[in-house]
């Protein structure tokens, strides 16, 4: 055991003391904390740049329809087509809207002339601000006030609560749980991957200098496997916690450093709800505070579920993979050769993820169920259910099956790697590892 513990310290030391383990401890929070502030600085910054439109409306249906927006200013102009592309477009730089007159149709095709692309937001404001117009001119020609039409429509404000083991009721938000799912998911997926392919590259590493020689001759085969598994695991441990602290306090700089203490409006929604809740509850006469709204709805998630689980799930997903990318490393020579095993034993994880779109719609069918209790499955299935809610028991059956789902990978794992940790230039095929298997 004092070996073992031995390998984890050798392990865990050299990874945080590298460069690239600083500089990606670093650099990976930065990159979370600029994915969050720049879409909302930059859009506050392209706000300022207006776009101007001449409104070249041969019809007259739409005089003073198409109304000055943030980013977009409009005129218009009452000159011949070619004449109003020379002055608007060639020697202001603007762009020209023409909507030709019709003799018996409904104006509805127009032209937007530019020399550059115009923006999407410039073409769906024409295009709404038409509609509109060409729909209520329809409804006066039937007789039909529009303004009753407006007046008939209605907002419903859903408010859904979810009902737990004992009563307890608790107000939920659905966009809110598929992102947190969704999240959940992809970074278990990223995590057992990188962290794997540490264990994989490390262990062809020492094979291929010959040093793992050397270690066996101190220490077992499966001692050295699980030194170097747990090692890294905890190594991927104390880079996920303290991205979590540094993206927090970058986050917290940025907002009162950059912008002066105060956040762009369009930051703040993001920053205070997440965009979906923002979306969710933009309605008419809702009758409760947005903040207050959206108050409850974090305070109807669990997070002491979600982070004890998303640290079991992430240990128990990687000890489980780790162990075999551990045995693949150990059966093969050269990096060409893993990609024949690899496959085989990356697919259930790559299946889950796939299975995104039918997880989060139906997180309590039988397949989603099914899912977050295989071993192989479980640990990117059991994250995307769990902020729907989850049973207990289903939490702790799947927790129980992955745990022994671990015990099995790892046996069959150490019988590989203790064969194929000191074989040299052999190609190695299914077969050969069947007979490693079956011997005792």
């Amino acid at each position: 055991m004092n070996k073992t513990l031995l390998i984890i310290k050798r392990e865990y030391l050299s990874r945080v003391k590298k460069k690239s383990f600083i500089i990606m401890t670093i650099l990976g929070p930065l990159l979370m904390a600029a994915t969050i502030i720049l879409p909302a600085f930059l859009a506050d910054w392209s706000e300022a740049t207006k776009k101007r439109v001449a409104v070249l409306d041969e019809t007259g249906w739409f005089h003073e329809k198409f109304k000055d927006q943030d980013n977009i200013t409009f005129y218009y102009i009452y000159d011949d087509l070619e004449t109003s592309k020379e002055n608007a477009i060639h020697e202001k730089g603007d762009l020209l809207l023409y909507i030709p007159r019709t003799q018996l149709n409904i104006p509805v095709n127009a032209q937007l002339y530019s020399t550059i692309q115009p923006g999407l937001n410039v073409t769906t404001y024409i295009r709404t601000v038409m509609k509109k117009e060409i729909e209520n001119r329809k409804l006066l020609a039937s007789g039909i006030d529009p303004e009753v039409i407006k007046s008939a429509k209605t907002n419903i404000n859903l408010t859904t609560y979810r009902i737990e083991e004992g009563g307890v009721e608790k107000k939920s938000n659905t966009e809110v749980e598929v992102g947190l799912s969704i999240f959940a998911g992809i970074m278990i997926y990223f995590f057992i991957f990188m962290f794997g392919a540490q264990v994989l590259k490390g262990v062809m590493e020492e094979k291929s200098s010959r040093i793992v020689e050397v270690i066996i001759s101190s220490v077992k085969p499966f001692q050295l496997m699980m030194g170097k598994i747990v090692g890294i695991a905890l190594v991927g441990l104390t880079q996920f916690f303290l991205w979590i602290v540094l993206t927090a306090l970058f986050l917290g700089i940025f907002q009162s450093g950059l912008f002066g203490g105060s956040i762009p409006e369009n930051l703040a929604q993001w920053d205070q709800s997440g965009q979906v809740i923002e979306q969710s509850i933009q309605t008419e006469n809702i009758g409760l505070d947005k903040l207050e709204l959206v108050k409850e709805i974090i305070d109807g998630i669990n997070f002491r579920v979600m982070i004890f689980s998303f640290i079991f799930y992430f240990l128990g997903g990687f000890l489980l993979y780790a162990s075999l990318f551990a045995a693949i490393g150990g059966a093969v020579d050269q990096d060409a050769d893993t990609q024949q095993f690899m496959l085989p034993v990356s697919i259930p994880l790559i299946f889950s993820v796939m299975m995104t779109g039918v997880i989060i719609n139906q997180p309590d069918s039988s397949l989603s169920m099914w899912l977050s209790f295989i071993p192989f499955t479980s640990p990117v299935t059991m994250m995307m259910r769990i902020p729907f809610g989850v049973p207990l028991w289903q939490i702790w059956t799947s927790a129980v099956l992955l745990i022994l789902g671990f015990i099995a990978t790892t046996w069959l794992a150490a019988k590989i790697y203790r064969t194929g940790i000191l074989m040299y230039g052999k190609k190695v095929s299914y077969a050969e590892i069947w007979k490693w298997l079956k011997n005792k």
